[in-house]
């Protein structure tokens, strides 16, 4: 295939050009920074979240599950139970705010942003993109009884958030695929496989990348028996990805400013973050009227 350097759609290409709508690098993450990221993330309590609320009735045919991981957002957090951010079918009330990236992620996320400005085309990344959402997940197994249950997974999907998408891998190597949309699920024969190793980061943007095609892992290496923080009662993990993301600043709403029912499908969320959180805790005090600063 060839990309067309000014929109990134699919066209016929000589396997040595480069696609200006893709990035993968190993080791970006020095290992400086990756001790703060990993002693930043044993300070973190993720979240067990249902994948729908439990206060309406559920959509016809689905029934209430938990999710396959625990998970973490920063920037923003988009419960499971709202909603994903789908625009331009669903932009109001699912993109909550949340705790800012900590130093270490901020740093990362600056080069990031530098790197798509100077080498994407300006006509893929929206005027106003920054990376401002971030999904913490979790792969590793589960705890079922007496027995592990693989959870280093997700199926095929898309990111319909605008613009370029950029993730961080730390552990094991994880099988990351582009398939065609349309073709069989879970049958598509890939596009692209990409292995994303430890430190590793991926960009990708751009009509192709976002909107031809799904992504997908179709597995996670489980070689060093790694059990990285934080501790997660009932999970080993063995990999976490950072996938960084835009949400337009007007979308993003603070707990507060969610509709009623949205505030309380998810009030049990915001009161289990705010016991760790001082950024839920003072969202939990704005929302009662109260003024005093919160100390955890």
């Amino acid at each position: 295939m060839r990309v067309n350097p000014v929109d990134c759609r699919v066209v016929r290409a000589r396997p040595s050009e480069i696609d200006p709508c893709y990035v993968y690098q190993s080791g970006f993450i020095d290992a400086r920074a990756r001790d703060e990221i990993l002693a930043w993330l044993a300070t973190l309590a993720p979240l067990w979240e249902l994948r729908y609320s439990t206060r309406r009735p559920l959509p016809a045919g689905r029934q209430q599950r938990e999710l396959l991981r625990p998970v973490y957002w920063l920037g923003n957090w988009q419960f499971a139970c709202l909603g994903y951010y789908e625009p331009p079918r669903r932009t109001h009330g699912v993109a909550v705010a949340a705790e800012p990236f900590p130093a270490v992620l901020a740093r990362l996320v600056a080069q990031i942003e530098r790197r798509v400005r100077e080498g994407f085309p300006p006509r893929v990344v929206p005027r106003r993109w920054r990376l401002n959402t971030c999904l913490v997940n979790f792969y590793g197994d589960r705890t079922e009884g007496d027995r592990a249950v693989d959870a280093a997974r997700v199926g095929e999907h898309r990111d319909f958030e605008p613009g370029p998408v950029a993730s961080l891998s730390l552990g094991e190597r994880a099988r990351f695929q582009f398939v065609r949309r349309g073709a069989p699920r879970g049958n598509s024969p890939p596009v692209r496989t990409e292995w994303l190793d430890d430190g590793s980061l991926q960009i990708f943007g751009g009509p192709r990348w976002k909107d031809d095609l799904l992504h997908r892992v179709q597995r996670v290496d489980d070689k060093h028996g790694l059990d990285l923080p934080p501790a997660i009662a009932g999970f080993r993990t063995r990999r976490v990805n950072f996938t960084f993301r835009y949400v337009p600043d007007e979308h993003v709403v603070a707990f507060a400013a969610l509709p009623v029912d949205a505030r309380e499908d998810v009030r049990g969320y915001v009161e289990t973050l705010a016991q760790r959180s001082a950024f839920f805790a003072r969202a939990l005090a704005v929302e009662r009227g109260e003024d005093a600063l919160v100390a955890l």
